[in-house]
Protein backbone atom coordinates (compact mmCIF):
# COMPACT_ATOMS: atom_id res chain seq x y z
CA UNK A 1 0.00 0.00 0.00
CA UNK A 2 2.97 2.49 0.81
CA UNK A 3 4.65 1.45 -2.54
CA UNK A 4 1.30 1.97 -4.37
CA UNK A 5 0.84 5.27 -2.44
CA UNK A 6 4.29 6.41 -2.89
CA UNK A 7 3.74 5.84 -6.89
CA UNK A 8 0.74 8.22 -6.87
CA UNK A 9 2.75 10.93 -4.98
CA UNK A 10 5.48 11.22 -7.78
CA UNK A 11 2.98 11.13 -10.37
CA UNK A 12 0.88 13.87 -8.96
CA UNK A 13 4.30 15.41 -8.76
CA UNK A 14 5.36 14.87 -12.28
CA UNK A 15 2.21 16.44 -12.93
CA UNK A 16 2.39 19.52 -11.07
CA UNK A 17 5.76 19.37 -12.61
CA UNK A 18 4.65 19.37 -16.36
CA UNK A 19 1.64 21.70 -15.06
CA UNK A 20 4.61 24.62 -13.71
CA UNK A 21 7.09 24.03 -16.53
CA UNK A 22 5.10 23.42 -19.54
CA UNK A 23 1.46 24.11 -19.21
CA UNK A 24 1.18 27.29 -17.68
CA UNK A 25 4.21 29.78 -19.36
CA UNK A 26 2.44 28.18 -22.83
CA UNK A 27 -0.85 29.24 -21.72
CA UNK A 28 0.20 32.74 -20.66
CA UNK A 29 2.63 32.80 -24.38
CA UNK A 30 -0.43 31.87 -26.04
CA UNK A 31 -2.37 34.76 -24.11
CA UNK A 32 0.83 37.05 -25.43
CA UNK A 33 0.84 36.40 -29.01
CA UNK A 34 -2.80 36.84 -28.92
CA UNK A 35 -2.36 40.24 -27.24
CA UNK A 36 0.42 41.20 -29.53
CA UNK A 37 -1.52 40.48 -32.46
CA UNK A 38 -4.69 42.21 -31.42
CA UNK A 39 -2.58 45.31 -30.97
CA UNK A 40 -0.83 45.24 -33.94
CA UNK A 41 -4.07 44.73 -35.70
CA UNK A 42 -5.45 47.69 -33.77
CA UNK A 43 -2.06 49.63 -35.08
CA UNK A 44 -2.97 48.28 -38.71
CA UNK A 45 -6.61 50.22 -38.53
CA UNK A 46 -5.50 53.26 -36.87
CA UNK A 47 -2.90 54.15 -39.68
CA UNK A 48 -5.46 52.52 -42.11
CA UNK A 49 -8.21 55.19 -41.12
CA UNK A 50 -6.11 58.08 -39.93
CA UNK A 51 -6.13 60.90 -42.75
CA UNK A 52 -8.12 58.63 -45.25
CA UNK A 53 -10.93 60.32 -47.39
CA UNK A 54 -14.03 58.75 -46.29
CA UNK A 55 -17.59 59.46 -48.25
CA UNK A 56 -20.63 58.86 -46.12
CA UNK A 57 -24.02 58.63 -47.48
CA UNK A 58 -26.93 59.17 -45.30
CA UNK A 59 -24.96 60.75 -42.82
CA UNK A 60 -27.36 63.24 -41.36
CA UNK A 61 -29.08 60.54 -39.31
CA UNK A 62 -29.01 57.08 -37.82
CA UNK A 63 -26.32 54.57 -38.58
CA UNK A 64 -24.90 57.68 -41.28
CA UNK A 65 -24.31 60.19 -38.19
CA UNK A 66 -22.64 57.29 -36.12
CA UNK A 67 -20.33 56.27 -38.65
CA UNK A 68 -19.52 59.89 -38.66
CA UNK A 69 -19.11 60.21 -35.35
CA UNK A 70 -16.71 56.90 -35.33
CA UNK A 71 -14.55 57.64 -38.34
CA UNK A 72 -14.31 61.39 -37.02
CA UNK A 73 -12.94 60.57 -34.08
CA UNK A 74 -10.41 57.95 -35.87
CA UNK A 75 -8.60 60.95 -37.92
CA UNK A 76 -10.49 60.23 -41.17
CA UNK A 77 -11.14 63.24 -43.08
CA UNK A 78 -15.02 62.86 -43.98
CA UNK A 79 -17.34 63.93 -47.01
CA UNK A 80 -20.58 63.97 -45.03
CA UNK A 81 -23.47 63.75 -48.21
CA UNK A 82 -27.24 64.19 -47.44
CA UNK A 83 -30.35 65.70 -48.92
CA UNK A 84 -30.93 68.56 -46.23
CA UNK A 85 -28.04 71.37 -46.22
CA UNK A 86 -29.04 72.26 -42.64
CA UNK A 87 -28.83 69.48 -40.83
CA UNK A 88 -24.95 68.63 -42.64
CA UNK A 89 -23.84 71.90 -41.05
CA UNK A 90 -25.35 71.09 -37.40
CA UNK A 91 -23.64 67.52 -37.93
CA UNK A 92 -20.26 69.43 -38.61
CA UNK A 93 -20.91 71.50 -35.67
CA UNK A 94 -21.12 68.57 -33.91
CA UNK A 95 -18.34 66.84 -34.89
CA UNK A 96 -16.49 69.85 -34.19
CA UNK A 97 -16.97 69.78 -30.44
CA UNK A 98 -15.83 66.26 -30.39
CA UNK A 99 -12.53 66.83 -31.53
CA UNK A 100 -10.29 65.05 -30.54
CA UNK A 101 -6.82 66.65 -29.75
CA UNK A 102 -4.46 63.23 -29.54
CA UNK A 103 -5.67 62.79 -33.17
CA UNK A 104 -5.61 64.64 -36.57
CA UNK A 105 -9.57 65.35 -36.90
CA UNK A 106 -10.32 67.46 -39.46
CA UNK A 107 -13.38 69.47 -40.49
CA UNK A 108 -15.64 67.90 -42.45
CA UNK A 109 -16.65 68.21 -46.59
CA UNK A 110 -20.21 68.53 -46.97
CA UNK A 111 -22.26 67.99 -49.92
CA UNK A 112 -25.94 68.29 -50.98
CA UNK A 113 -27.77 65.73 -53.18
CA UNK A 114 -30.81 63.59 -53.73
CA UNK A 115 -29.17 59.56 -53.85
CA UNK A 116 -32.21 59.06 -56.19
CA UNK A 117 -31.81 61.57 -58.75
CA UNK A 118 -28.52 60.16 -60.91
CA UNK A 119 -27.68 63.44 -61.78
CA UNK A 120 -27.22 65.03 -59.04
CA UNK A 121 -25.25 61.78 -57.79
CA UNK A 122 -22.85 62.39 -60.71
CA UNK A 123 -22.25 66.20 -59.89
CA UNK A 124 -21.92 64.93 -56.60
CA UNK A 125 -19.14 62.60 -57.38
CA UNK A 126 -17.18 65.23 -59.53
CA UNK A 127 -17.37 68.09 -56.66
CA UNK A 128 -16.03 65.60 -54.23
CA UNK A 129 -13.01 64.58 -56.66
CA UNK A 130 -12.30 68.46 -57.40
CA UNK A 131 -12.64 69.03 -53.61
CA UNK A 132 -10.10 66.55 -52.36
CA UNK A 133 -8.85 64.87 -55.40
CA UNK A 134 -9.31 61.07 -54.24
CA UNK A 135 -11.38 58.93 -52.36
CA UNK A 136 -10.19 56.24 -50.38
CA UNK A 137 -13.31 55.10 -48.39
CA UNK A 138 -16.73 55.09 -50.00
CA UNK A 139 -19.41 54.29 -47.19
CA UNK A 140 -23.28 53.67 -49.34
CA UNK A 141 -25.19 54.18 -46.23
CA UNK A 142 -28.51 55.93 -47.71
CA UNK A 143 -31.52 54.21 -47.90
CA UNK A 144 -35.29 54.23 -47.43
CA UNK A 145 -37.68 51.22 -46.24
CA UNK A 146 -40.95 49.70 -47.26
CA UNK A 147 -44.00 48.34 -45.64
CA UNK A 148 -46.77 46.82 -47.68
CA UNK A 149 -48.08 44.31 -49.40
CA UNK A 150 -46.85 43.45 -52.59
CA UNK A 151 -50.88 43.46 -54.41
CA UNK A 152 -51.50 47.18 -53.56
CA UNK A 153 -48.06 48.48 -54.20
CA UNK A 154 -48.20 50.33 -57.49
CA UNK A 155 -44.40 49.88 -59.38
CA UNK A 156 -43.87 53.66 -59.10
CA UNK A 157 -43.07 52.93 -55.09
CA UNK A 158 -41.00 49.57 -56.19
CA UNK A 159 -38.78 51.92 -58.48
CA UNK A 160 -38.60 54.62 -55.71
CA UNK A 161 -37.19 52.28 -53.32
CA UNK A 162 -34.55 50.60 -55.83
CA UNK A 163 -33.83 54.07 -57.12
CA UNK A 164 -32.67 54.82 -53.48
CA UNK A 165 -31.62 51.82 -52.29
CA UNK A 166 -29.44 50.22 -55.70
CA UNK A 167 -29.41 52.64 -58.50
CA UNK A 168 -28.39 55.82 -56.53
CA UNK A 169 -25.23 53.80 -54.64
CA UNK A 170 -24.53 51.78 -57.23
CA UNK A 171 -24.01 55.33 -59.70
CA UNK A 172 -21.94 57.10 -56.94
CA UNK A 173 -19.57 53.79 -56.84
CA UNK A 174 -19.18 53.94 -60.58
CA UNK A 175 -18.80 57.34 -60.81
CA UNK A 176 -15.73 57.22 -58.05
CA UNK A 177 -14.12 53.72 -59.09
CA UNK A 178 -11.90 55.16 -62.34
CA UNK A 179 -10.49 57.08 -59.90
CA UNK A 180 -9.59 54.48 -57.43
CA UNK A 181 -8.47 52.13 -60.35
CA UNK A 182 -6.37 54.63 -61.44
CA UNK A 183 -4.85 55.33 -58.01
CA UNK A 184 -5.24 51.55 -57.67
CA UNK A 185 -6.18 51.91 -53.66
CA UNK A 186 -9.92 52.16 -52.56
CA UNK A 187 -12.37 50.59 -50.50
CA UNK A 188 -16.00 50.79 -51.25
CA UNK A 189 -18.51 49.59 -48.48
CA UNK A 190 -22.55 48.71 -48.84
CA UNK A 191 -24.37 49.08 -45.88
CA UNK A 192 -26.98 46.39 -46.89
CA UNK A 193 -29.25 44.34 -44.56
CA UNK A 194 -30.02 40.74 -43.08
CA UNK A 195 -32.70 41.58 -46.02
CA UNK A 196 -30.02 40.91 -48.52
CA UNK A 197 -29.94 37.43 -47.35
CA UNK A 198 -33.44 36.69 -46.50
CA UNK A 199 -37.05 38.01 -47.31
CA UNK A 200 -39.48 38.61 -45.07
CA UNK A 201 -43.41 39.21 -45.58
CA UNK A 202 -43.92 42.85 -46.53
CA UNK A 203 -41.09 44.27 -47.22
CA UNK A 204 -40.84 42.68 -50.64
CA UNK A 205 -39.54 46.34 -52.22
CA UNK A 206 -36.72 47.07 -49.68
CA UNK A 207 -36.07 43.27 -49.67
CA UNK A 208 -35.33 43.34 -53.63
CA UNK A 209 -33.15 46.49 -53.32
CA UNK A 210 -30.85 44.57 -50.48
CA UNK A 211 -30.73 41.89 -52.48
CA UNK A 212 -29.67 43.50 -55.83
CA UNK A 213 -26.99 45.83 -53.66
CA UNK A 214 -25.71 42.10 -52.45
CA UNK A 215 -25.57 40.41 -55.74
CA UNK A 216 -23.91 43.98 -57.43
CA UNK A 217 -21.32 44.48 -54.70
CA UNK A 218 -20.09 40.75 -54.57
CA UNK A 219 -19.80 41.32 -58.18
CA UNK A 220 -17.76 44.53 -57.78
CA UNK A 221 -15.58 42.38 -55.28
CA UNK A 222 -14.54 39.52 -57.57
CA UNK A 223 -13.86 42.44 -60.65
CA UNK A 224 -11.95 45.14 -58.91
CA UNK A 225 -9.88 42.64 -56.69
CA UNK A 226 -7.03 42.82 -59.53
CA UNK A 227 -6.83 46.69 -58.77
CA UNK A 228 -6.10 46.34 -54.95
CA UNK A 229 -9.68 47.61 -54.21
CA UNK A 230 -11.66 46.55 -51.03
CA UNK A 231 -15.30 46.04 -51.24
CA UNK A 232 -16.77 45.29 -47.93
CA UNK A 233 -20.51 44.43 -47.29
CA UNK A 234 -22.49 45.09 -44.36
CA UNK A 235 -25.45 43.12 -43.18
CA UNK A 236 -27.52 44.58 -40.36
CA UNK A 237 -30.70 43.27 -38.44
CA UNK A 238 -32.62 45.65 -36.58
CA UNK A 239 -31.02 49.07 -35.60
CA UNK A 240 -32.70 51.59 -33.56
CA UNK A 241 -33.17 54.17 -35.67
CA UNK A 242 -36.12 56.31 -37.99
CA UNK A 243 -36.11 53.94 -40.87
CA UNK A 244 -39.35 52.27 -39.90
CA UNK A 245 -40.96 55.56 -39.20
CA UNK A 246 -39.68 57.37 -42.67
CA UNK A 247 -40.56 53.93 -44.83
CA UNK A 248 -42.73 54.61 -47.54
CA UNK A 249 -46.13 52.15 -47.49
CA UNK A 250 -47.54 50.73 -50.71
CA UNK A 251 -49.70 53.93 -52.09
CA UNK A 252 -45.97 56.46 -51.47
CA UNK A 253 -47.29 57.73 -48.24
CA UNK A 254 -45.10 57.61 -44.42
CA UNK A 255 -45.32 54.37 -42.73
CA UNK A 256 -44.61 56.64 -39.36
CA UNK A 257 -44.45 54.09 -37.35
CA UNK A 258 -41.81 52.69 -35.03
CA UNK A 259 -41.80 48.79 -35.50
CA UNK A 260 -41.30 46.94 -32.02
CA UNK A 261 -38.28 45.01 -33.52
CA UNK A 262 -36.74 48.11 -34.15
CA UNK A 263 -37.27 49.74 -31.29
CA UNK A 264 -35.49 46.55 -29.57
CA UNK A 265 -32.44 46.47 -32.15
CA UNK A 266 -28.97 47.49 -31.71
CA UNK A 267 -28.17 51.08 -31.05
CA UNK A 268 -26.69 53.09 -34.20
CA UNK A 269 -23.70 53.45 -32.64
CA UNK A 270 -23.11 50.12 -31.29
CA UNK A 271 -23.26 49.16 -35.31
CA UNK A 272 -21.25 52.23 -36.30
CA UNK A 273 -17.91 50.44 -34.59
CA UNK A 274 -18.82 47.24 -35.92
CA UNK A 275 -18.34 49.03 -39.48
CA UNK A 276 -15.53 51.16 -38.34
CA UNK A 277 -13.59 47.60 -37.23
CA UNK A 278 -15.21 45.90 -40.33
CA UNK A 279 -13.69 48.60 -42.67
CA UNK A 280 -10.27 49.03 -40.78
CA UNK A 281 -9.43 45.14 -40.91
CA UNK A 282 -10.89 44.99 -44.36
CA UNK A 283 -13.13 42.43 -44.24
CA UNK A 284 -15.22 41.24 -47.20
CA UNK A 285 -18.60 40.96 -45.39
CA UNK A 286 -20.12 41.39 -41.75
CA UNK A 287 -23.65 40.00 -40.48
CA UNK A 288 -24.51 42.22 -37.74
CA UNK A 289 -27.61 40.88 -36.58
CA UNK A 290 -28.77 38.43 -33.09
CA UNK A 291 -29.02 34.98 -33.28
CA UNK A 292 -32.72 34.38 -34.29
CA UNK A 293 -32.01 36.66 -37.81
CA UNK A 294 -28.54 34.84 -38.33
CA UNK A 295 -30.52 31.41 -37.63
CA UNK A 296 -32.86 32.58 -40.45
CA UNK A 297 -30.06 33.13 -43.46
CA UNK A 298 -28.54 29.53 -42.64
CA UNK A 299 -32.25 27.82 -42.23
CA UNK A 300 -32.88 29.54 -45.66
CA UNK A 301 -29.89 28.16 -47.54
CA UNK A 302 -30.12 24.90 -45.63
CA UNK A 303 -34.07 24.09 -44.93
CA UNK A 304 -35.67 26.78 -47.47
CA UNK A 305 -38.89 24.25 -46.78
CA UNK A 306 -38.84 25.39 -43.24
CA UNK A 307 -38.04 29.01 -44.03
CA UNK A 308 -40.94 29.22 -46.77
CA UNK A 309 -43.45 27.58 -44.11
CA UNK A 310 -42.19 29.95 -41.03
CA UNK A 311 -42.46 32.61 -43.28
CA UNK A 312 -46.11 32.00 -44.59
CA UNK A 313 -46.88 31.60 -41.31
CA UNK A 314 -45.16 34.96 -40.10
CA UNK A 315 -47.46 36.62 -43.02
CA UNK A 316 -50.66 35.52 -41.74
CA UNK A 317 -49.71 36.26 -38.01
CA UNK A 318 -49.58 39.84 -39.42
CA UNK A 319 -52.37 40.32 -41.74
CA UNK A 320 -54.83 39.00 -39.02
CA UNK A 321 -52.90 41.61 -36.67
CA UNK A 322 -53.68 44.51 -39.20
CA UNK A 323 -57.40 43.17 -39.82
CA UNK A 324 -58.23 42.99 -36.04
Amino acid sequence: LSSCGSRKTVQKGKLMDLTSTVIIPLLFGSLGIFALFRLLQWMRMRAYLQEAVVVITGATSGLGKECAKAFHAAGSKLVLCGRDSEKLKDLVQQLSTMTNHRKNTHKPHTVVFDLSDTKTVLNAAEEILRYLGHVDILINNAGISFRGTIVDTGLDVDKKVMETNYFGPIALTKALLPSMIKRRQGHIVAISSIQGKISIPFRSAYAASKHATQAFFDCLRAEVEQYDIDVTVISPGYIQTNLSLNAITADGSRYGVMDKNTAEGQTAAEVAQVVLSAVGQKKKEVLVAGLTPSLAVYLRNLFPRLFFTLMATRAKKERKAKDS
